[in-house]
């Protein structure tokens, strides 16, 4: 049986091109499938290329801004630092969401110089709350697997912190799980020469990929992330608080902290109390802010003890 594709182009470029989108789809679905093109795959391909260009001049522009979410220490009620969340402002399209425009600059390699300019924004605005007074502020900050596969992460590091008149003492590192999979070797050297200089390490989202013992005890992470999907719904889902329960527990076992992300209510905060988990985040403490009213929120709780932040 024939069937005309002749709508999908009647020349060789067009042809291809299309081809080659079916091609990268069917490649992300795994192996041993196959996809038709449909005019979807276009719509997404011009938006990346978009936001591809966007986020070339968003650097250029000085688009992105760094939001914070408070953390609270459990055990002392007390502000403990904040998680920094980047944002876009397009000056047409308005606040462009991570969601959109992280998997885009990943595909692209532009997660190097924008992870880059989390960096080296996260240290000097430490430096602004040292020198307002906070004592001892840290900030944390997410690297991509990218950063550690394209980019000197390590002279990265080294050069914002430098630059920015902070110690090392003052930057903490979030690294996925995904991180760990790669270039293990190599990248658990990088680790290590940076703890010896000084900085800690976060495992972020745990629980949500391949989670390993063995990872855990190689690279002598200080603090595990417990992703916001477990902790939405423990109140009510007796298996979400069994997994955040055993997190904490093997945490505990292998003297590192928990934090919990996604918290929105007391009975959330009370249950992961109880579980002993070091320290949460949500919407229930507050939703991410810019640089000034976060610092008016800290007011409200005195001085900070730490701060971390993450891309």
């Amino acid at each position: 049986m024939h069937i005309s594709r002749w709508s999908d182009g009647g020349d060789f470029e067009t042809l291809l091109k299309k081809a080659d989108m079916a091609m990268y789809r069917a490649k992300s679905k795994g192996r041993d499938t196959y996809r038709f093109f449909n005019e979807e795959m276009n719509y997404e391909a011009t938006e990346q290329l978009n936001i591809r260009v966007g986020l070339r001049k968003a650097l250029e522009l000085n688009q992105f801004q760094l939001f914070y979410q408070p953390q609270l220490e459990m055990t002392t009620g007390k502000i403990v630092g904040v998680e920094a969340l980047i944002r876009w402002f397009h000056p047409e399209l308005g606040m462009v969401s991570p969601a959109s425009f992280i998997p885009v600059a990943e595909a692209s390699g532009l997660i190097v110089p924008i992870g880059n300019w989390v960096l080296q924004e996260a240290c000097r605005e430490a430096a602004r709350w040292r020198d307002s007074g906070m004592s001892n502020p840290v900030v944390a900050v997410n690297l991509s697997a990218l950063q550690f596969a394209r980019g000197n992460i390590e002279q990265a590091v080294s050069d914002a912190v430098a630059s920015a008149g902070i110690t090392p003492q003052m930057l903490e590192l979030e690294l996925t799980e995904s991180i760990m999979l790669h270039n293990t070797e190599s990248v658990l050297a990088t680790v290590k020469r940076l703890k010896q200089k000084g900085f800690a390490f976060t495992i972020d989202d745990f629980g949500t990929g391949y989670s390993s013992l063995q990872y855990l005890k190689s690279f002598a992470v200080d603090k595990l992330k417990i992703d916001q999907s477990f902790v939405r719904d423990i109140t009510e889902d007796e298996d979400d608080a069994a997994i955040v329960r055993a997190i904490v527990q093997v945490a505990k076992g292998l003297g590192l902290k928990t934090i919990a992300e996604g918290v929105e209510t007391a009975e959330a905060m009370a249950l992961l109390a109880q579980y002993r988990c070091d320290e949460v985040q949500g919407y229930y403490l507050g939703r991410p802010m810019p640089a000034r009213q976060f610092m008016a929120y800290l007011q409200q709780y005195g001085e900070c003890r730490k701060i971390s932040v993450t891309s």
